[in-house]
């Protein structure tokens, strides 16, 4: 299985700073200079003959190996490759009628900063360049060009930055290329290790199934064949995403003719990027911990585009795709879920919003805000009926009785359970054992 270990890096002095510093920033110059040449060639401009292929990276490589050394200078230029490869395969995508996954024309790929306002560092180093010890002192060493190599004392002529936190995965079989960049955001540099691991959770003890209907205002509501019911609440998330969504629109308003960015706008999409994945990959990993434990084998996720194209909104459109961005989701949930042995399913949830789970109507049914009525006599929470409905729809199993649902809100680090969401106490030690303190009796059973 592919995993990618995050971890923020230290440099161990100013002057090894400023080596990183120059590094990354020479990566970003020569990534610019190589997508300028492709980009130019693209537009068919005067001057450039060839296609986008035809880019003179040679020469490019032999400028800049002297300060990136020539691996890292190859890995470079070898991401632009890649994301001109992309580009291309997505405007193929977007040209092809049968296809519909692809619905706005790609662009080509962007430069990253420039030199008057500032270039972004960013960089990749190649698999056999640089190694990760990991235990009490963890450390990161890289190797760096010659230029770079008189500023500083590392063994080997290498960067030795030290590594902060633990690793999700210290015990890997194969490390792929290395990515650097400088976080604006908190001031941090990061680093990200893609890797290949073998050992995985056991399959789940049971065969239980859960179905998860996915959205803005509840980011996930979930219910399982056992009869449990998870809601995460989203509106928090949400209304900051949208301010600072709004606060960008502001910046750009007051951008001069000609400009489409600056170093603020880029900051703050990029703060806004990461509160969203923080929150993405701790509740996936939040609910599956759940399921695990719960004996889900199988997890039912909907797709969205038929019920889209029946109850598409601008604001619907914000929510789903650009705020909480269902594909990734979706992908990262499968992803953690292939740790647990839980397999992921795409379904249908088409008119599920909609369907009253006692009469099965849908035409008579109403919803106002989280409440789902129907002239039955039928209420309940909106998208805990969905995802009931959802579920027994597709399920072969028996759908045990709810029990109360379980409300989680986010805390920036933590889903935390809300009180209001306690369930009926289970039954509590012999209380002959307990004093008035609350201290278990001392002695051995």
């Amino acid at each position: 299985m592919k995993r990618t270990n995050t971890f923020a890096v230290r440099p161990l002095s100013n002057e090894e700073e400023q080596v990183l510093r120059d590094l990354l920033d020479a990566s970003a110059a020569l990534w610019n200079e190589v997508n300028y040449q492709r980009l130019m060639r693209y537009n068919d401009e005067d001057g450039f003959k060839g296609d986008v292929w035809d880019a003179d990276t040679g020469r490019l490589e032999g400028k800049y190996k002297g300060v990136l050394g020539a691996s890292t200078a190859q890995q470079v230029i070898g991401k632009n490759t890649e994301a001109w490869g992309s580009f291309f395969t997505l405007k193929d995508q977007y040209h092809d009628e049968s296809n519909t996954s692809v619905t706005e024309h790609p662009e080509p790929p962007g430069f990253r900063g420039n030199e008057d306002d500032g270039r972004v560092l960013k960089g990749v180093i190649r698999k056999d360049a640089y190694t990760v010890e990991w235990g009490e002192r963890s450390r990161l060493e890289i190797v760096v060009g010659e230029q770079l190599r008189d500023r500083h004392n590392s063994p080997k002529s290498r960067l030795r930055l030290e590594v902060v936190g633990d690793p999700n995965w210290p015990d890997y079989e194969d490390q792929s290329r290395l990515e650097l960049w400088y976080d604006e955001t908190d001031s941090t540099f990061r680093a990200s290790q893609p890797v290949t691991i073998t050992d995985a959770r056991d399959t789940p003890l049971a065969s239980e199934t859960a179905a998860l209907d996915i959205g803005a205002n509840n980011l996930v509501a979930c219910t399982t064949t056992t009869g449990e019911q998870y809601l995460y609440g989203g509106r928090e998330l949400f209304q900051r995403f949208h301010k600072t969504t709004r606060e960008i629109a502001r910046l750009q308003s007051k951008l001069e003719d000609g400009r489409y960015s600056s170093n603020r706008i880029r900051q703050l999409y990029r703060k806004r990027t990461r509160r969203r994945d923080h929150a993405q990959k701790a509740l996936c990993r939040d609910l599956l911990d759940r399921l695990y434990t719960e004996g889900v084998d199988t997890v039912y996720i909907g797709g969205l585009t038929d019920v889209l194209d029946t109850h598409w909104s601008v604001e619907t459109n914000a929510k789903t795709h650009n705020f909480w961005a269902f594909k990734q989701f979706t992908e990262r949930l499968a992803c953690t879920a292939e740790e647990y042995g839980i397999s992921v399913e795409v379904r249908s949830e088409a008119w599920t919003s909609q369907e009253c789970p006692q009469c099965g109507g849908i035409d008579r049914t109403t919803r106002h805000q989280d409440t789902l009525t129907c002239p039955c006599g039928f209420e309940g929470h909106a998208d805990l009926t969905a995802s009931e409905t959802f579920l027994k729809r597709h399920s072969e199993k028996t759908v045990r009785p709810m029990a109360r649902p379980v409300r989680f809100e986010w805390d920036d680090h933590n889903w935390s359970e809300l009180p209001r969401s306690h369930r009926p106490k289970e039954q509590r030690t012999d209380p002959s054992t307990v004093h008035y303190n609350g201290n278990v009796a001392s002695g051995e059973s």
